[in-house]
């Protein structure tokens, strides 16, 4: 069995680790401010494809991109396929990215025909 040099095995270490941090920074709050605020607008376009469901709205500021959480937090909401179409209007509550220069919400809850979802019921703020 050939043995492995430790240049190799550290250059394996190091982008194992990086590779890591950038999963925890993308899913992690880091990236998002405290406060909350609402954002209302119609759905443009639906994923609910892995690491997490994501939301296009239409708001009249332009078009945010809405990250919900990943596909199991967001089921137990009850947000599931079928629950919203492309027109339908939402209020998403949530965090906005520090950089203001980005239309990008981590959604706490969203509401969608009447109907509330909290994907993150533990971190919603009331006034």
């Amino acid at each position: 069995m050939p043995r492995l040099s430790i240049a190799r095995i550290l250059a394996g270490t190091m982008i194992a680790a990086s590779l890591a941090g950038t999963a925890v920074a993308h899913h992690g709050w880091s990236w998002a401010e405290a406060d909350q605020i609402d954002l209302k607008g119609t759905i443009q376009s639906i994923s609910f494809a892995p690491p997490h469901p994501t939301l296009e709205i239409r708001a009249e500021d332009g078009v945010w991109r809405v990250e919900l959480g990943n596909p199991n937090q967001t089921q137990r909401s009850g947000f599931v396929e079928g629950q919203a179409k492309v027109g339908d209007q939402i209020t998403a509550t949530g965090n906005r990215s520090e950089d203001r220069s980005e239309k990008r919400l981590k959604a706490v809850r969203i509401v969608v025909s009447g109907k509330t979802f909290d994907i993150y019921p533990e971190r919603i703020k009331t006034n």
